[in-house]
């Protein structure tokens, strides 16, 4: 890891570049220039350069970069090259597509337990895993180690459920609830708020369909 904090705008980006450098690998491109690593992250190369800047120098002058040496430089960053313990509070519709998805076992996420208040739940097999009480959540921070929670549950429980997590030794909290949390300082929490998404793109494709109204029919065309 490098030694200076890394600014959180950068932060957010590695994931982005990382998943570009995967692409990379598949089509077997072997070294990249930043204008073609920056093109497949969808960023300027002047941001993407000075972003990874703050990770050192993997770069060479008429070359460019080592794709995969910059992946796994990349990944040790953020944390990626150990094995980080997840359990998932909350296996409704969302948490049961959330202990499914294979895209967390593949970039280093390792689900060990899914939890559910919801006694008719308890013992159901999802992903290969029973559903367990909350109740067992402590227990099961302290025998896996989990590092990271995962809450999916509806918004009037989520602040109870993190509670516990923090209460049970968890310092990091994705919230898929559509509530804002409140935590101690020294927990990280990370929001993802798929309703505010479509709302964004809601707004946005407005402006559009404003846009093309003002412009009037097209050439060529009689109203």
């Amino acid at each position: 890891m490098s030694s200076t904090r890394i600014p959180e705008a950068t932060v957010a980006r590695l994931p982005v570049y990382l998943r570009a450098l995967n692409s990379l690998l598949e089509a077997d491109t072997r070294t990249c220039s930043s204008e073609e690593l920056a093109t497949a992250a969808g960023v300027n190369s002047a941001k993407l350069r000075k972003d990874l800047s703050h990770l050192g120098s993997y770069g060479t002058r008429g070359v460019g970069y080592d794709v995969e040496y910059l992946r796994y430089q990349i990944s040790r960053e953020i944390g990626l090259t150990q094995d980080w313990p997840v359990v998932i509070v909350g296996i409704g519709n969302l948490g049961h597509a959330l202990a499914n998805y294979s895209g967390f076992s593949s970039r280093g996420f390792r689900t060990v337990a899914l939890l559910d208040a919801d006694e008719s739940r308890q013992g159901e097999l999802v992903a290969g895993l029973k559903i367990r009480a909350f109740t067992e959540l402590a227990t099961i921070v302290h025998e896996h180690g989990v590092a990271i929670g995962v809450i999916a549950t509806p918004a009037a429980a989520a602040q109870s459920v993190c509670d516990h997590m923090v209460a049970a030794g968890i310092r990091s909290v994705l919230n898929f609830a559509p509530t804002v949390l409140s935590v101690p300082d020294e927990v990280d929490v990370r929001m993802v708020d798929l309703s505010s998404e479509l709302q964004i793109l809601a707004y946005h494709e407005q402006r559009k369909s404003a846009a093309a109204a003002a412009e009037g029919p097209a050439d060529g065309v009689v109203a």
